[in-house]
């Protein structure tokens, strides 16, 4: 079977692109790509060259075949494809650290027993999201501001 395996980011007309290097860590990797000009997420690729892998409710971790180097001040995270989820097959959120220089890998899993996935070389798996990262410092204090909704947690704005 001859996957067809983009090398090269869609583009579209947007101006001012901050620049990701990525390394393909084999001949056949797959650079993430966008598939229209107003998409937020950048496709992964799963790199499984020596067949399919069944997911099933334990995390499994999938090889993508690249590394990145994303520049210091953009937050880069790894996010579900919404239908993969509306099958019930999810990927677990991560962070890629600027620093970090490592192959990406995408944990993925059912979230019920019933449900069996396959994942194929080349198979689209996450995508990549990209955003200026905030740079903050804390600082302790005895006291935080009031706000209507206080310390309520979980559930305590009526949802």
């Amino acid at each position: 079977m001859c996957l067809e395996i983009p090398r090269t980011i869609y583009l579209g007309s947007v101006k001012n692109l901050e620049k990701v290097e990525v390394r393909l860590l084999n001949d056949d990797s797959a650079i993430p790509r966008s598939f229209s000009e107003s998409a937020s997420g950048y496709d992964l690729y799963a790199y499984l060259p020596g067949g399919p892998v069944q997911i099933g409710q334990e995390p499994t971790r999938i090889p993508t075949g690249i590394a990145l180097a994303a520049p210091p001040g953009i937050d880069v995270q790894i996010r579900p494809r919404s239908g993969l989820s509306s099958k019930g097959v999810l990927s677990t959120f991560g962070t890629v650290d600027a620093d970090y220089r490592g192959e990406l890998f995408v944990t993925m899993y059912a979230v019920s027993p019933k449900i069996r996935h396959v994942v194929q070389h080349g198979d689209r798996i996450a995508q990549l999201v990209f955003s200026k990262l905030a740079l903050v410092h804390f600082e302790a204090t005895e006291s935080l501001s009031d706000t209507v909704r206080g310390s309520g947690g979980h559930g305590s704005t009526g949802g």
